[in-house]
């Protein structure tokens, strides 16, 4: 005579069956492609900038190691695609590689090496370079840009320019270039970009005045909503802001103010907003010479918060 299994019985076999036949997930063996474009620029004495390309993989790179005359010094995340080797000797030539890491271990082979001799060591010198004028930025499709700028001076001589994005160096080119290209920008996005002069003893010039670009926007989306024209000018114990707020069809009646990547305050125009260019206030108890990155963002008619102007750093006096 049969008997029935009971429900939870019947459950239990069902579960084990399913588990016994399900797949196990494929071991993931391909390692990421090869990173490409490296480059090796002395800066000084004692430093070479490493900078290269993205490289892909079937399911994430996580990350990159540098190596130096092939013994690895360097280990990075995968959304660091620039470092400085530091701790050289002066007037020494050496051979950069990068290799690109998966998070199963898969390691790519080594870039093409490429070479770069230290500065010679140079006398005590603490005059910082000019700072570049006539910095200019030009769109390159919605990705890309290219920079810009004449040259600074240096009593002894300029070793390399470094490009700033909101005060975070993005790019840097030997002290004989006036050209940077970036690439791995963002469609319909507001960047404020300025360069840096350096010397062979690592003094750097002020920042150029900034150059500002709003990368097209992709298609069928909808066009840039961020204020304009942003300055950022600091006093004792205040930092005034003017700019020009964007286009939207109706007065923008709220603004919102972000220091460091961080909400600060809500602008709001008690009367109706003022007419072209509008201008606001606010206090700092930071000590002078601290660096602030200031961004902006408009409320749109539909209540929603439009695109973040380009940004604007300011050192608190």
């Amino acid at each position: 005579m049969q008997r029935l299994l009971t429900a939870s019985l019947l459950t239990t076999l069902v579960l084990a069956l399913a588990a016994c036949s399900a797949a196990p997930a494929p071991k993931d063996t391909r390692a990421p492609t090869v990173p490409a474009g490296v480059t090796a620029t002395a800066g000084s004495a004692r430093t070479v900038h490493v900078m290269w390309s993205a490289a892909t993989d079937d399911r994430a790179v996580t990350g990159y190691a540098v190596y130096r005359d092939g013994r690895k010094v360097k280990d990075l995340p995968a959304t660091t695609l620039m470092t400085d080797v530091v701790g050289l000797a002066p007037a020494t030539r050496h051979r950069f590689a990068v290799r690109a890491r998966d998070a199963a271990g898969n390691v790519s082979p080594p870039s093409a090496g490429v070479t770069a001799t230290t500065l010679p060591a140079t006398t005590e010198d603490r005059t910082p370079p000019t700072a570049p004028t006539a910095l200019r930025v030009t769109a390159d499709g919605s990705r890309a840009a290219t920079l810009r700028w004449s040259p600074a001076r240096d009593d002894v001589r300029v070793t390399a320019y470094d490009v700033y994005r909101a005060d975070t160096r993005v790019h840097t080119v030997p002290g004989t270039a006036t050209t940077a290209r970036l690439t791995g920008l963002r469609p319909g996005t507001a960047y404020a970009f300025t360069v840096r002069a350096r010397d062979a003893a690592e003094n750097s010039s002020p920042d150029s005045a900034p150059a500002d670009l709003t990368t097209a926007p992709s298609p069928g989306a909808p066009p840039n909503t961020a204020p304009r024209n942003l300055t950022a000018t600091a006093a004792e114990g205040e930092i005034t802001l003017t700019w020009t707020p964007p286009e939207t069809g109706a007065p923008v009646t709220r603004h919102e103010l972000h220091l460091d990547g961080r909400f600060t305050t809500t602008i709001i125009w008690g009367t109706a907003p003022p007419p072209g260019r509008a201008t606001y206030t606010f206090p700092v108890q930071d000590p002078p010479g601290t660096r602030h990155v200031v961004t902006l963002r408009a409320q749109l008619p539909d209540g929603t918060w439009g695109d973040f102007s380009a940004p604007r750093t300011v050192v608190v006096r």
